[in-house]
């Protein structure tokens, strides 16, 4: 089992920039595919980026190729979303998720995920 917990979230401005951390608990971090989801009021939980145990792989999502850029530390049990060009659709509460056995865009085949931090884009 692994903890996440997020960090790095808070009040910027469109256009700006911002980094999102989530660190694990455990010691087998590289085996976990992380991925990064949001939430905007009122509206479901939405796919944003994942990397691959090793960091080999990534995918995004349309709405954020470009702008975002997710990344890990294995030796620091940490992941990174990089997070560039905000603008307003861009507000949610971001969370960092964690699967061993999937690599992809659905919820609910992530089995961990941290307690969200919030993002809000001010224009």
């Amino acid at each position: 089992q692994v903890q996440l917990v997020e960090s790095g979230g808070g009040l910027v401005q469109a256009g700006g920039s911002l980094r999102l951390s989530c660190v694990a608990s455990g010691r087998t971090f590289s085996s976990y595919n992380m991925a990064w989801f949001r939430q905007a009021p009122g509206m479901e939980r939405e796919f944003v980026v994942v990397i691959s145990g090793r960091g080999g792989l990534t995918d995004y999502a349309d709405s954020v190729k470009g702008r975002f850029t997710i990344s890990r530390d294995n030796a620091k049990n940490m992941v990174y979303l990089q997070m560039g060009s905000l603008n307003a659709e861009d507000t949610a509460v971001y969370y960092c998720a964690a699967a061993t056995n999937f690599y992809g865009s659905d919820s609910e085949r992530y089995p961990y995920w941290g307690q969200g931090t919030q993002v809000t884009v001010s224009s």
